[in-house]
């Protein structure tokens, strides 16, 4: 027997209900895996902090600052010169210095050196030149031990006498490397006067081992 009008516009009502909870639910999953598109956010977030801790593991390979011995005093150094050798219109000397402490100390770089007019007195023509021929390495002497740093003494009389301003020294000023108190040598030579860097007598080596003997 065919259905009333009335049940069949209900039926076709109730249908379209369903139809509609079955759309709202098919658009519900359709949302929940839009959400899932922050864990990308996330995936990034955790790149950038793996990537923070690559300094600090750089640095931390890094190896320590030398340690050693402290620097040499002068009050605890004395100072004379080697066995002189000649070349070429110059002379060399080492000038060795002698740790007289009881304890090791350290010696680096380049000695101060000039002429003075005697100890305590004016410095005659310019102070030598540093001649960068071996590198500067931290030498270590032991109570009683021994370095040396190699000067060169031009011969004055290879100059024009009035350029030169040639002169008489009789002394050697000699800072040890990195101290400011000085120590003195008698030692006569011929040199400039002139501080002008075209009459340049004395060229100074950075400290090395021993005494300098061949």
């Amino acid at each position: 027997m065919p259905l009333p009008a009335t049940a069949a516009r209900a039926g076709l009502a109730a249908a379209a209900m369903a139809c509609g909870a079955m759309l709202l639910a098919a658009c519900g999953s359709s949302g929940g895996s839009a959400a899932a598109a922050p864990t990308v956010t996330k995936t990034v977030t955790a790149t950038a902090q793996a990537s923070t801790q690559v300094p600090p593991a750089t640095g931390s390979s890094m190896p320590p600052h030398g340690t050693g011995p402290a620097a040499c005093t002068t009050s605890g150094l004395s100072v004379k010169l080697g066995a002189a050798s000649g070349a070429a219109g110059s002379t060399f000397l080492p000038i060795v210095f002698t740790n007289t402490t009881g304890s090791s100390c350290s010696l680096l770089g380049y000695p101060g050196v000039s002429f003075v007019t005697g100890q305590g007195g004016s410095q005659i023509g310019s102070a030598a030149a540093r001649v960068a021929t071996q590198p500067a390495n931290n030498i270590v002497l032991a109570a009683g031990g021994v370095a040396n740093a190699s000067l060169r003494v031009v011969d004055a009389q290879n100059f024009p006498s009035s350029g030169c301003q040639l002169t008489t020294a009789s002394t050697l000023k000699i800072f040890p490397p990195n101290q400011t108190a000085p120590l003195y040598l008698s030692f006569t030579s011929k040199t400039c006067a002139s501080t002008s860097s075209a009459y340049q007598i004395l060229y100074i080596q950075t400290v090395g081992p021993g005494d300098g003997a061949s």
